[in-house]
């Protein structure tokens, strides 16, 4: 398989032991931008995502035909000393290897990070865990809702009396996408230091990372801040209010002008813009109650198309509500033409195009592979002769 020319990864090669979400979104971004992604599987089922449901035209996984589009796949048993050899030729020719297996799994392989560029000392490797190394949770099993928990996240969402975990796996994302910024500023050092590098990135350092402005606030006043559904902690008015024919809108304000729109403009209330007690953010945060009431008192009056036009035309940030059927027919992914067709083994499927956007690069939004379906083709092109690849079949290595 090669890289559609234009891109800018067209000549990387990148191997994925990986498994469930945060690795195999850190390869198929890279696989998205043009790298040659060799995705290592165990024969017997791969990737526990290939399993996790049959959403997908009743046959794949929704988390698998997301996160692996666009890879080759090669099954190899890397236990068996003779897996290990090809595995060994593989690194030997990788660029970028990422890895997401078990605690200290790799290290007892010899293909940790460290282990690695020690070996090939152009490789950027990176070892994505849970917790990090070095401390009292490194040892544990860790995903997205375990290490949200741990790391706060789930604390300060929902609502004051029911705590939740946000709906998208934001740990394992932002550990995956963390990997990619670190791979290519390192493939970008190489270029002058001609040496690769060994990175480490955990989920919980992310969540921590991305948890510093509710920290930030509890180191400073000694208070913690309440989940307050939708909305914000930082800023009042700002939240999500009925309409009268049966939707949600969201609006909010971000500076002391807004608010004054909001109320002068909007709901017609002088006597809220005129009132000092609502005068500054932090005013109008302590006495968000008040507010929504207000609020709610007009968005229940006007339909959601009508409230939309009223805050836009006075300037003011909104959106609907919407489910996930809403998103999938959103008008302005059709309109921007965001949606392509992604081959499966199961047969064709849509798919969102990858955010970033220039006229110079074109996604190759690549098939999603069938377990092992590279296998043979990759054995060849290590060198494998016929007779050894037909034997490593016939024992289960591959």
């Amino acid at each position: 398989m090669s890289s559609p020319a234009g891109l800018p990864l067209r000549d990387l090669v990148v191997v994925g032991l990986e498994q469930a979400v945060a690795a195999p979104m850190a390869t198929r971004q890279l696989a998205d931008l043009g790298a040659r992604v060799i995705k290592v599987e165990n024969p017997r089922g791969g990737d526990f995502a290939r399993d996790y449901d049959r959403a997908v035209l009743g046959e794949l996984a929704a988390h698998f035909v997301w996160l692996n589009r666009g890879k080759e796949s090669l099954s190899l048993n890397f236990r068996d000393p003779r897996g290990a050899d090809v595995l060994e030729r593989l690194f030997a020719r990788a660029d970028v290897v990422v890895q997401n297996l078990a605690p200290g799994a790799a290290a007892r392989y010899g293909f940790s990070a460290e282990q690695l560029v020690a070996r090939f000392p152009r490789v950027v490797a990176v070892d994505i865990s849970g917790y990090g190394d070095g401390g009292p949770l490194s040892h544990k099993r860790a995903y997205d809702l375990l290490v949200q928990s741990e790391g706060g996240s789930c604390a300060i969402t929902g609502t004051a009396q029911t705590r939740a975990k946000p709906g998208i796996p934001l740990a394992d994302i932002g550990a995956g996408m963390y990997t990619v910024t670190s791979v290519l500023a390192a493939l970008h050092a190489r270029t002058t230091t001609g040496r690769g590098a060994a990175i480490g990135v955990s989920l919980f350092d992310t969540v921590v990372e991305w948890m510093s402005y509710a920290m930030n606030i509890t180191m400073g006043t000694g208070e913690t801040p309440d989940p307050n559904g939708v909305s914000s902690p930082a800023v009042s008015p700002y939240g999500a209010y009925p309409t009268a024919d049966g939707y949600t809108v969201v609006l909010g304000t971000t500076n002391d002008g807004e608010w004054q729109r909001l109320a002068r403009t909007v709901l017609g209330r002088d006597d809220l813009a005129d009132d000092p007690a609502y005068a500054h953010n932090d005013d109008r945060v302590r006495l968000r109650p008040a507010l929504d009431e207000a609020i709610r008192d007009w968005t229940t009056t006007v339909s959601i198309d009508k409230a939309q036009e009223v805050l836009d035309a006075a300037g003011l940030g909104n959106s609907r509500l919407n489910d996930v059927q809403d998103v999938i027919d959103h008008e302005h992914l059709t309109a921007r033409d965001r949606w392509r067709e992604v081959a499966t083994p199961a047969g064709p499927w849509r798919a969102p195009l990858p955010p970033p956007i220039t006229p110079n690069w074109t996604s190759p939004m690549g098939a999603v592979p069938r377990l092992g379906e590279h296998t043979d083709t990759l054995l060849a092109e290590l060198g494998l002769p016929t007779d050894a690849i037909a034997d490593l079949h016939a024992d289960g290595v591959v």
